[in-house]
């Protein structure tokens, strides 16, 4: 970012910004003087600009970025891609748009929204930060579709940091799991345990501004960020 310090953040999208781990990035934004912008599925609280669209649908997404980058006088500092849906259960019992319906969020969405902003990105030197997740680096059963989603996306942000490396600033997030409401609406044995040890979204939000706020050329390239008994690392 074209920041003068780790103090400040400028123009940040986040997508699904309406809950869990995104509307706790856009309060930490907000909170470092820095503006928020959001792409989700229903409105996010509080005054912040942002458009309603499906990620499953490239097209709205990239035009979700286009027209809240004009409403932001054409400035984009930060992307991060928070969005992420689940669809739990073994393979042949999973439905096919269910299964499909990861992938496109998770991953297709995530890059969407990245080749959107990268002309903005660069123009800025800015910095874009993927969302992954522990079982993006480790396969459980189960979970084919969001495992497959997830993969995907750390192999889509080393390549892509490859690929910008000296143009736009480039981080994967790797979360465990977190107090949000990602996990509502499982199956009870798709949910995590009662005494399980889950991280503190405003927590992940710090570091995620942490990656945002490096001076041009330095590179916070990968994060593992959860709890210190979490069971899905490593």
């Amino acid at each position: 970012m074209t920041t003068a310090s780790n103090d400040q953040i400028g123009t940040v999208l986040v997508t699904g910004g309406a809950s869990g781990l995104g509307a706790a990035t856009v309060r930490a934004v907000r909170e470092r003087g820095g503006r928020p912008l959001v792409i989700d599925r229903v409105a996010p609280e509080g005054d912040v600009e942002y458009v309603i669209a499906d990620l499953a649908d490239s097209g709205a997404a990239e035009q979700a970025v286009h027209d809240l980058v004009e409403r932001a006088g054409g400035r984009l500092d930060g992307v991060f891609t928070a969005a992420g849906i689940d669809s739990c259960g073994r393979l042949d019992t999973v439905p096919t748009k269910d299964w499909e319906r990861v992938v496109h969020v998770n991953l297709l969405g995530t890059v969407a929204v990245v080749r959107a902003a990268l002309p903005h990105l660069k123009e800025s030197r800015g910095t874009v930060v993927t969302c992954a997740s522990t079982l993006g680096i480790k396969a459980v059963s189960d979970a084919t579709a969001y495992c497959a989603a997830k993969f995907g996306v750390v192999g889509f942000t080393r390549a892509l940091a490859a690929e910008t490396a000296g143009e736009v600033g480039v981080t994967l997030l790797i979360p465990g799991g977190m107090t949000t409401p990602f996990f509502d609406g499982r199956d009870e044995q798709y949910k995590p345990p009662a005494d399980a040890k889950l991280n503190d979204p405003a927590h992940v939000a710090n570091t995620v501004l942490f990656a945002l706020g490096q001076p041009p050329g330095c590179e916070v390239r990968e994060m593992v960020v959860c709890s210190s008994t979490e069971s899905s690392w490593p």
